[in-house]
């Protein structure tokens, strides 16, 4: 029995396949190879095309199974993540209206901050957690005021991992998960927000139907089915946003557990057993995949837009004759604190942790004379690991304490002068896990299949790879380092 995973991420669709008996990857592939654009037609706005995502799972999924690893018809159920806070928007013949808005679009915001302010701050705090900011729900009233021959054909609205199983399976359903992540769940309630599609105007009719996260979210079309060599009765029984997923991946369940990633975005998420929000709306509160009514599992995220995409740019533009791997060892190179030079990785969008403020990115301090190619890089990794701390200082504010992370070994953590500038920083160790979003998709369809007994059995078997430990030695010059690099965030604030 086989499982699969779908990871719907920025960059490009990921697949992995793995046997449901003990919990192994089998193979794992992504499409394409050359990582996707965002399309940004005005400043601040970021967009994708649905479609392109559907044909990118598609040729993954292919791929996987020209591999010759497994046998294709072996694979019972997929579950799928996702690149949170994405609107995707279908008329009735189910045929996309427009490019999705993505999660670092930044349109929405003075639309989020009225709406945070006419629904009132009482009630977005304490029921749906969160300023409405330029989340899903935000988006959807952009597309509702400048675009109103587009969203009068509206039949359905819906996140970016509601439309690929619906594209799987011609069934179009959403979640507590991602509905709190679009701003559109009132968690008091248990239900669709009411104050908030009323203020919005917006008709009910255009949210798909609610279901658990692990669940059947329908059976994958006979056609569907014959184009990817699959059995026809494979079921979609998971879908989660990027982060949530990313923390169930890692093990992360239950409160003070954290879980942290560095993609495209980077993220620190932590578990709390209360219906937490922070008052100065800096880090987000969304229901966790294993929240229901009984049990209140909040993950509270904290946010940098830019931290791979950063990396990426550095590539592109810096490095281009490198790999990630050489850039590493090159970065390696230049001593803490990049000799003074000061990266800020901010620019992809508003930040939240500067209450959904744009400051933009810059190399602070750079001196022709003295840089290379060594510290700019450098520097750039520290900006990234230093935002991160920065950001766990913030989660302080909700009650969640950093004692322990747990990351995959996949993306930034492949670099040591980022981990080791992380750990460093905040004076939190890292363990790194053989674990991703496509894999622990794969693991959350098996407990949504019912095959696994509970959330926690489907990621018993995780491996642990290493533990980065802050060092002695290395503390004193990266909080050196690190205090800079706050000072240069004050002179932009």
């Amino acid at each position: 029995m086989l499982l699969c995973g779908v990871d719907v991420g920025t960059s490009s669709i990921k697949v992995s396949v793995v046997d449901a008996a003990n919990q192994q990857l089998i193979y794992s592939t992504s499409y394409p190879e050359i990582e996707n654009e965002i399309s940004a037609s005005e400043p601040g706005f970021a967009e994708q095309d649905p479609e392109h995502w559907w044909t990118c799972v598609k040729q993954a999924i292919l791929k996987a199974n020209s591999s010759k690893t497994y046998h294709a018809k072996d694979i019972v159920s997929i579950g799928i993540s996702y690149q949170m806070h994405g609107l995707v928007v279908i008329d009735k013949e189910y045929q996309v209206l427009r490019p999705s808005i993505i999660w670092c679009d930044s349109r929405s915001i003075e639309i989020g901050s009225e709406a945070y302010a006419g629904i009132g701050k009482s009630y977005c705090e304490n029921n749906l957690l969160n300023s409405p900011g330029n989340f899903t729900a935000s988006k959807l009233a952009w597309v509702k005021i400048k675009q109103p021959e587009i969203y009068e054909k509206i039949h359905l609205a819906m996140l970016p991992g509601d439309f690929i199983a619906g594209r799987l399976t011609n069934v179009f359903t959403t979640t507590n998960s991602a509905l709190s992540e679009g701003i559109f769940w009132d968690f008091k309630a248990n239900d669709l927000s009411s104050p908030l599609m009323d203020y919005f105007g917006f008709d009910s009719s255009m949210i798909p139907d609610v279901q658990p996260v692990f669940s059947n979210h329908g059976i994958i079309a006979v056609n569907v089915a014959k184009e990817l060599g699959l059995n026809n009765q494979v079921q979609v029984t998971y879908k989660a946003g990027d982060q949530p997923n990313n923390a169930f991946s890692l093990g992360v369940l239950e409160p003070g557990e954290i879980a942290t990633t560095a993609g495209t975005s980077g993220v620190v998420y932590g578990v709390s057993d209360s219906l937490t929000f922070d008052q100065m709306n800096r880090v987000n509160s969304f229901a966790h995949v294993t929240h229901t009514k009984d049990s209140t599992r909040i993950g509270v995220l904290m946010c940098i837009n830019g931290t791979g995409i950063l990396n990426r740019w550095v590539r592109q533009n810096i490095a281009s004759d490198l790999s990630y791997n050489q850039m590493n060892n090159l970065a390696s190179q230049s001593p803490i604190g990049s000799r003074g030079l000061v990266c800020l990785p901010f620019g992809n969008g508003a930040e939240r942790i500067f209450q959904n403020r744009n400051i933009g990115a810059s190399f602070d301090n750079l001196d022709f004379n003295q840089h290379s190619k060594a510290d700019l890089i450098r520097a750039a990794q520290e900006g990234i690991a230093f935002s991160m701390a920065y950001g766990i200082e913030m989660l302080n504010a909700t009650g969640i304490y950093a004692n322990k992370l747990k990351a995959g070994y996949a993306n930034m953590y492949l670099s040591d002068v980022f981990t080791s500038s992380l750990v460093n920083a905040s004076n939190v160790a890292v363990d790194l896990l053989e674990s991703d979003g496509s894999f622990g998709a794969a693991l959350g369809s098996g407990f949504g299949l019912g095959y696994y007994h509970s959330a926690k059995e489907a990621v018993s078997k995780i491996k642990r790879i290493s533990t980065c430990e802050p060092k002695f030695e290395l503390l004193s010059k990266t909080l050196d380092a690190y205090s800079n690099w706050k000072e240069s965030i004050t002179q932009k604030l």
